[in-house]
């Protein structure tokens, strides 16, 4: 059994904790927050703790906290030589303290507290400078079912940044879509079987081979339509033109 404690109450955090409860695998031993407030409807579950010095030896440490507190969580930790890892994209494994063994365990998937996650869905990126560290981290993997994959700090560097584009920069346009139908009283939920079939799309073609479109048709009159139902929003319209520029030059419609 691997002994966790954690440290953070954000989604990362919560949906790592139920995840953790359900398999007999793992023991999460505490919860840290600086706040107990946000975590107390757990207290019956977990031993919840808001100061550091109340800490108990565990085989992992896991830092699922806001990108800027990782740093100074890793310098205030009271102890030495233990497994300490983080949950972020984006920050360095090296900005954990030294002090500690150091590790990422990275989630590359959307968290909100109110929605559920299948971690069977969820790719594990672990990166560790011990070898024993690695298999520790991809032991606990394994034990929620997540699929896991072996990353350096370049790799999770730019996974994160095209994670950016995919979901939050797409969950805009959904939300601008939205805008746009509300604004004539058409349901927004029509459009959802083309977002379902756009991502089933890509399951099986590249992003390259699945763009249909006005422009990648290079088709003018269409364009210039839609571009006129836009005019009231000046915001709107300038992301229809540059997304517009960035498929034209993708499929040679248009030079850089």
């Amino acid at each position: 059994m691997i002994s966790v404690t954690i440290l953070g109450a954000g989604n990362v955090a919560t949906h790592l904790f139920k995840a953790f409860q359900k398999t007999e695998q793992v023991s999460v031993k505490q919860w840290y927050n600086r706040h107990l407030n946000p975590i107390k409807a757990f207290k019956t579950d977990v031993d919840i703790i808001d100061n550091f010095n109340q800490l108990k030896e565990a085989d992992l440490y896991i830092l699922a906290v806001s990108d800027d507190a990782i740093k100074s969580i890793s310098q205030k930790l009271p102890f030495e030589n233990r497994l300490v890892v983080h949950t972020s994209g984006s920050v360095s494994l090296y900005d954990i303290d030294k002090k500690n063994r150091r590790g990422v365990f990275y989630p590359l998937q959307t968290f909100s507290k109110e929605a559920t996650i299948d971690f069977a869905n969820v790719p594990l990126c672990i990166e560790a400078i011990k070898s024993e560290d690695y298999h520790t981290l991809k032991n606990l993997a394994i034990s929620i079912g997540s699929p896991t994959k072996r990353v350096n700090s370049d790799q999770r560097r730019v996974l994160h940044l095209a994670a950016v584009f995919v979901n939050n920069f797409t969950n805009q346009l959904y939300r601008i879509g939205h805008e746009i139908t509300e604004s004539e009283g058409a349901e927004f939920d029509v459009l959802k079987p083309l977002i379902l079939e756009t991502a089933k799309k890509v399951q099986e073609l590249s992003p390259y081979m699945a763009q249909t479109g006005p422009a990648k048709r290079h088709d003018k009159k269409t364009i210039k339509k839609h571009l006129k139902l836009l005019n009231n929003n000046p915001h709107h319209k300038a992301i229809y033109e540059l997304l517009t520029e960035s498929i034209q030059i993708t499929h040679g419609r248009k030079k850089l």
